[in-house]
């Protein structure tokens, strides 16, 4: 059943800023340190010739359309031409290995894929059929004969509004495969329509509206946060080139609305704390006048002065944090979902957060708890099912339903939720105590030198932590030994503030520190910088027995 206007699905909004809006500024992409601007003419105009290249290759209608690149313009404007030809985007990560990639296009039954600039040009083309035709965005390898430019120099543009339904499948978005293989979420035009219109609402969004994308459009979170909302409210979309030019490219956009993962936010504050000792700086912020000007000027050097919404999701925020964020004026807004619910389930609400919660369901989305502790969601943005998968789909659906998240919560008298862990990833330990690793790895992870924590230790009497500290140029190898007498001491005392706040069947016995990088390419995270809790557990296991044995808070592991 449609549950949503014609007039508020993603290609009618389009159509609607092409008309009313044609001068307005769309999308804005650097590249070289120079920013190039489309309007909302321009950027349907390409998407447009585009659409009319796809339909003259005679594919079946829905066939699915791959979208192989970081997020730029051209993504945007790619998504929109696969819409207007009557087909499916298929979104994929531009750092995974060429068998993943493979193992997708072949899963989807891709007929062609758009290309963009990638991390490992040489690695994924492994992965991608030499017979699948391929289109090369403008930042794209050269070994792509077919470009992006090529055909809009050929190809008139598609005339008239191509109309898509509500239930037309839109989107076939691949989980980031933490605990396995990827499974195809299956998303209709109803779930895009509905997360523009829920976040436009939200915020109060006006056309004057600023926002980054830069975290993967190839996860949900981009799609409903960044691409849905600002279609369905014609707001601007600001691009970055790079790591490197990260902070110019978000001082250029001057966001009104920014989200991230908790990751980044912690970056930012080590970056403020290496200009400012944190004691002198909570000194200065406490001040009247000085603590006005300092706030604002650490808000500035971060290009988030001008943001009136603050989000984070897809992983826990640590609380203290969150606190550190809204003395400085920032109220970061924590928020739930999955790709299952198109990321939409729950959200903080401005002056009604809870530190520590994930905040109430959205409208329209209810929320309960198994017998079991699961959370269970019923939203109007549910997938459709797994691609080519109905026993996995039927299995992750109650009979009422509701979404199993495989996540355990609690609901506070106020509805908001609470999530205290993944119900897979809990273990026994030797005394028949069962433990919900990430509240504590949420813990850990507020010490400024820890980059990475897994909790683990399933059979042992106590828990322990394998921890990865940051460095400012990534790499594998330890801190020199000079510096591993004062870290080991900050640590340790660390250890016994998280301890005091655990159970005694969750206090950690030790942390050990390893050596090793945890990247993408690594295969340690997934692209959206999760941990792949097997993975990290099966490199490290063989070692478990001699940290233990040590009977140190603070293990150094060189291997």
């Amino acid at each position: 059943m449609t549950i949503v206007k014609d007039d508020e699905l993603p290609l009618a909004r389009a159509y609607r800023w092409e008309r009313e809006r044609p001068n307005q500024v769309f999308l804005t992409q650097p590249k070289n340190g120079v920013a190039r601007d489309w309007t909302w003419a321009q950027a349907m105009d390409e998407a447009r010739r585009q659409a009319a290249y796809l339909k003259a290759q005679n594919f079946p209608p829905g066939s699915r359309i791959v979208i192989i690149a970081k997020n730029c313009a051209w993504w945007i404007m790619a998504d929109l031409a696969i819409w207007m030809a009557g087909h499916v985007s298929v979104p994929v990560y531009p750092s995974l290995a060429g068998s993943t990639v493979r193992q997708i296009l072949d899963h989807a039954e891709a007929s062609l894929a758009y290309i963009g600039e990638l991390d490992d040009w040489k690695s994924m083309q492994s992965g991608i059929p030499a017979e699948l035709p391929c289109i090369g965005m403008p930042n794209a390898p050269e070994a792509i004969k077919t470009r992006w430019d090529d055909i809009l120099a050929k190809t008139p543009p598609m005339s008239g509004e191509t109309r898509r339904n509500a239930d037309d499948l839109a989107t076939i978005i691949y989980t980031s495969g933490t605990t396995g293989i990827p499974k195809g979420v299956m998303h209709a035009f109803t779930s895009f329509a509905i997360a523009g219109q829920l976040f436009a609402n939200l915020i109060k969004a006006t056309p004057d509206e600023r926002i980054l994308s830069y975290l993967p459009l190839a996860h949900v979170a981009e799609r409903a946060l960044i691409e849905s909302p600002s279609i369905y409210a014609g707001t601007h979309i600001y691009f970055t080139e790079g790591l490197s030019t990260f902070l110019v490219d978000l001082r250029r956009a001057r966001p009104t609305a920014f989200f991230s993962v908790p990751r980044l936010w912690v970056k930012f504050q080590h970056g403020v704390f290496e200009k400012q000792p944190p004691k002198r700086l909570n000194f200065l912020m406490r001040l009247p006048i000085v603590g006005r000007l300092v706030k604002k000027k650490i808000l500035t050097q971060l290009g988030l002065e001008t943001v009136r919404f603050a989000g984070c999701g897809a992983a826990p925020m640590p609380p203290e944090l969150l606190q550190w964020y809204r003395r400085l004026g920032l109220e970061l807004l924590e928020g739930y979902g999955m790709s299952e619910n198109f990321g939409l389930s729950h959200s903080s609400r401005p002056g009604q957060a809870r530190v520590g919660y994930v905040g109430q369901p959205w409208d329209g989305m209810q929320h309960k708890l198994s017998p079991e502790g699961e959370v269970l969601v019923r939203c109007p943005t549910n997938m459709m099912g797994y691609f080519k998968e109905p026993e996995k789909t039927r299995e992750v659906f109650t009979d009422d339903g509701f979404l199993r998240t495989g996540d355990l919560g609690q609901i506070d008298e106020a509805g908001r939720l609470r999530i205290v862990g993944r119900a897979k990833e809990q273990f026994k330990t030797s005394k028949g105590k069962y433990v919900a690793p990430s509240p504590i790895e949420n813990k850990l992870s507020a010490h400024p030198r820890v980059e990475a924590v897994c909790v683990t230790g399933p059979g042992y009497p106590q828990p322990f932590a394998i921890v990865v500290l940051s460095k400012s140029e990534p790499g594998d190898g330890l801190p020199p030994a000079a510096e591993r007498e004062e870290l080991s001491r900050s640590l340790t005392a660390h250890l016994k503030s998280v301890n005091a706040d655990l159970d005694p069947h969750e206090e950690l016995d030790f942390i050990a520190v390893v050596g090793q990088h945890w990247s993408v390419e690594s295969g340690f995270i997934t692209p959206t910088l999760k941990i792949k809790r097997p993975v990290v557990e099966g490199f490290y296991e063989r070692h478990f027995e001699e940290w233990a044995r040590q009977r140190k808070p603070v293990v150094w592991h060189e291997g």
